[in-house]
């Protein structure tokens, strides 16, 4: 199994930024182009626990791959907590397994935006092997397109990245 991790801290309150994310549509907008990103299912405004998404990606090569996520936890900011989060998990899609929590935490007003995804790749040995070459660095670029667009609309730093093997 492996662990992405990323942090990034935004000069803005978390109530500020919250509804962004919960917006199933801005999956989009925070996915670089070239993965052609495209929600195939109906999705309402914003994200609820339970709520399957379907949509096709482009990860690699430009071949469209199928993938279904299940938001299975949601937590919005609360008065009483210094944190909000969800969580996605796949159902169906390219990973043997991923779970990818968000955490948002309140820093004064700021907040630190952190992303932890659990992940194991498909086809035991070879996936294993690809991985340094192929997939992570195409996660990295993912993520690193995901900081560059956060950075844009909420004048955040940059994210910090990081992988390893769990």
């Amino acid at each position: 199994m492996y662990r992405l991790y990323s942090r990034q801290l935004i000069p803005q309150p978390l109530e500020a930024i919250w509804p962004f994310f919960l917006r199933p549509e801005n999956l989009a907008r925070i996915t670089p182009p070239d993965m052609g990103f495209v929600i195939r299912s109906a999705v309402p405004s914003e994200m609820t626990p339970g709520l399957i998404i379907v949509y096709t990606v482009r990860p690699l090569w430009g071949i469209p791959v199928s993938w279904v996520t299940e938001i299975t936890h949601l937590h919005p900011p609360a008065a009483d907590r210094e944190w909000a989060l969800f969580v996605d998990e796949q159902r169906f899609g390219p990973y043997r397994f991923w779970h990818h929590r968000h955490i948002f935490t309140r820093q004064g007003e700021a907040t630190l935006m952190e992303d932890e995804v659990h992940y194991l790749l498909p086809l035991g040995a070879v996936g294993r092997l690809v991985h340094p070459f192929l997939i992570r660095p195409r996660l990295r670029a993912i993520f690193t397109y995901r900081s560059r667009v956060i950075e844009s609309l909420y004048g955040a730093q940059p994210a910090e990245i990081t992988f390893e093997r769990v």
